[in-house]
């Protein structure tokens, strides 16, 4: 996946479009990202030990990673992201600007 947890990525379509958050958790299996702040859905939750009371909560949904572009650290806008060897190592390069992200 070209983003990782941690990442600030902005939503590139649907009804969030615009919106940039960071990436809570990614899940490979599904090619679904988790962004802090974005996809608010509600859950019906049941009364547990830990929560006594219960009721509906807001948390985050999932996306599908392509819907998510990652920021790019020089420009602030969205970009596509390249693969590269550096010093024996893969490394995340932003292909806008050619920086590389980690």
């Amino acid at each position: 996946m070209h983003v990782k947890k941690g990442d600030t990525v902005m939503v590139l379509s649907g009804k969030n479009k615009g919106q940039t958050g960071t990436v809570l958790f990614a899940l490979p299996e599904t090619q679904k990202v988790v962004v802090d702040g974005v996809n608010i859905v509600k859950k019906h939750v049941k009364p547990s030990a830990g929560n006594t009371a219960g009721g509906i909560e807001e948390r985050p949904g999932a996306l599908h990673a392509s819907k998510v572009g990652l920021v790019d650290p020089e420009t602030g806008r969205p970009t596509r992201v390249r693969k590269q060897l550096q010093d024996g190592k893969k490394v995340r390069v932003a292909v806008g600007s050619g920086k590389v992200i980690d």
